[in-house]
């Protein structure tokens, strides 16, 4: 008895141990890279998915919560958004096709944040979702932080909104490349802004791996939709999903 109650408290000790939960998703990731890499970088084999496929049954076999998951790799977390600033790098590069492109960027940042928000909030209650639902899916296409934080101010369940940003993202980034192809479409700048606007920073490694001309451009339209959706969502969810379950 003595043993098992000594274990119990080093397993306690670890499964809070911002280690476990950052050697878990790192170990994951990798693995993730590696059998990506074994099928050439296919939009089938996306590392992240593998990553968070890996942990999901690493936590469902030990039986250690979310929560603490969560707690422990809150560094990682909080590196998120200094990675996503440095995409910057690369933008900077590309400024004088920037400056021609700024009016049919704009107009498709404005157009395709609104779409991405309002489609999946209607496409929810059309499917008789529930409220809580609802307001959590309104800001799948901006980036996880963004999308939690908003799904928290607005009423909605944060871990929710985190993994529908993924599947969003991975869904983008396996689709993109054949939706495309199929609309005729093959400027760089356009497929990289829609991917980034639409699938965040899945989709935008999935364009890095692509092209850095493409990959820059995407981190672009990442970046801007995570700015306007933090602006416009907290205000366009609530009127919508009010508006329909009042």
């Amino acid at each position: 008895m003595h043993d098992i109650a000594e274990l119990n408290f080093v397993w306690g000790y670890v499964v809070h141990s911002p280690l476990l939960g950052v050697a878990l998703t790192l170990t994951a990731y990798l693995c993730g890279m590696w059998l990506s890499a074994r099928f050439n970088f296919s939009p089938l084999a996306n590392p992240v998915v593998i990553a968070v496929t890996i942990v999901i049954l690493v936590l469902s076999t030990t039986g250690v919560s979310y929560a603490d998951y969560f707690s422990a790799v809150q560094p990682i977390h909080l590196m998120l958004g200094p990675v996503t600033v440095a995409l910057a790098i690369p933008l900077a590069r590309q400024l004088p096709r920037l400056r021609r492109n700024v009016l049919p960027l704009s107009v498709g940042l404005i157009l395709g944040s609104v779409t991405a928000i309002a489609s999946a909030v209607l496409i929810i209650i059309w499917l008789h979702g529930s409220y809580e639902l609802a307001l959590s899916i309104g800001p799948k296409s901006a980036t996880t932080p963004i999308a939690m934080s908003i799904a928290e101010k607005i009423g909605g369940i944060p871990s929710v909104a985190a993994a529908i940003v993924i599947l969003t993202g991975a869904f983008g980034a396996l689709v993109a490349r054949y939706l495309f192809n199929w609309m005729r479409i093959s400027s760089p700048e356009i497929r990289g802004f829609a991917l980034g606007l639409a699938a965040h920073g899945i989709g935008t490694a999935r364009a890095f791996q692509v092209s850095k001309e493409i990959g820059t451009f995407a981190g672009l339209g990442m970046g801007l939709n995570g700015i306007l959706t933090a602006v416009i969502a907290p205000t366009l969810v609530p009127l919508i999903v009010n508006y329909f379950f009042r």
